[in-house]
């Protein structure tokens, strides 16, 4: 696996392409995003300004700006957080609260015996906690992380400064409930996946981030399968929730934006790949879809 990710780094790379054919007068472009990548990633992509100069408008998963706006931020923050009465300690045994408090001591430098902790923390869902340690371990092992300058809404925010239009495939109730909407028992079961296999948890993130980085989307591909072959994978019902029935409603939505206005459709790269991915579904709808090399 190291050889792999090692390799990968002296990769020629491919997350920008360009859509043509079909009648469209203008060409649209497609990249794919890491929500872990800093908004200073965009620079390193071959052809990323030129396509952000030639099209009309940026379209993202979600119109970043509905989503930090303080109704989309109250929506998610909401989101976060169990039922009135309910505790993650009241939610796990005394047994699993010991595993998980090992992990935190070991992310965090504390648990949930600190009262402080417990004060904040000790309400989140189990999947906004899952969530917030991968961030926690992504910050440590990256120090220059920011958190608030993130490829994600970069292209929506330059969009915004030439004053181009902005739009979103989802609604924020959308992404809140993909993120946070599992039933309670299952993100139990999720988060103590990551607890017990926290390690090779982490070792995954450092992979696909490193596939990611290296703009390789055959690796990155390949890290996300063998990821399904770990021993918290996602099943069939939550990989079509992330991943498959979005793919089919974005790329059913494509054809009318491109029409209207030439497009920067800025996704998550594990969007792009597979047979099922955007890329080839555009493809199969008789779309020229070609890599941009600069």
């Amino acid at each position: 696996m190291a050889v792999l990710v090692a390799l990968a780094f002296g990769a020629q790379g491919q997350l920008l392409y360009r859509i043509g054919g079909n009648g469209l007068k203008s060409p649209s472009y497609i990249v794919g995003t890491y929500h872990l990548a800093p908004a200073s990633f965009a620079d390193s992509i071959p052809g990323m300004r030129a396509a952000l100069d030639a099209v009309e408008q940026v379209y993202g998963e979600v119109d970043m700006q509905s989503m930090t706006s303080a109704e989309g931020l109250e929506k998610a923050q909401k989101a976060q957080m169990l039922p009135e009465g309910v505790t993650l300690s009241s939610l796990l045994t005394a047994e699993q609260m010991d595993r998980l408090n090992a992990v935190m001591r070991e992310v965090m430098g504390v648990d949930m015996n600190n009262e402080g902790v417990a004060a904040q923390m000790d309400k989140l869902s189990p999947a906004a906690l899952s969530a917030s340690l991968t961030m926690v371990m992504y910050m440590k092992n990256m120090p220059s992380f920011n958190p608030m300058n993130l490829l994600d809404g970069y292209f929506q925010q330059v969009a915004q400064q030439s004053g181009k239009l902005v739009g979103g495939f989802e609604s924020v109730d959308f992404q809140v409930d993909v993120l946070y909407g599992t039933p309670l028992d299952k993100q139990v079961s999720d988060l103590m996946c990551m607890v017990d296999n926290f390690s090779d948890v982490t070792d995954m993130v450092d992979f696909i981030t490193a596939a990611y980085f290296s703009q390789d989307l055959d690796l990155l591909e390949e890290m996300l399968e063998e990821e399904q072959e770990g021993a918290c994978a996602s099943d069939d019902a939550d990989e079509d929730r992330l991943l498959g029935d979005r793919n089919v409603a974005w790329v059913r939505a494509m054809p009318a934006i491109m029409e209207q206005r030439s497009t920067l459709f800025a996704v998550g790269a594990g969007h792009l790949v597979g047979e099922n991915g955007v890329l080839k579904m555009l493809e199969q709808k008789g779309y020229i879809v070609e890599g941009v090399k600069k």
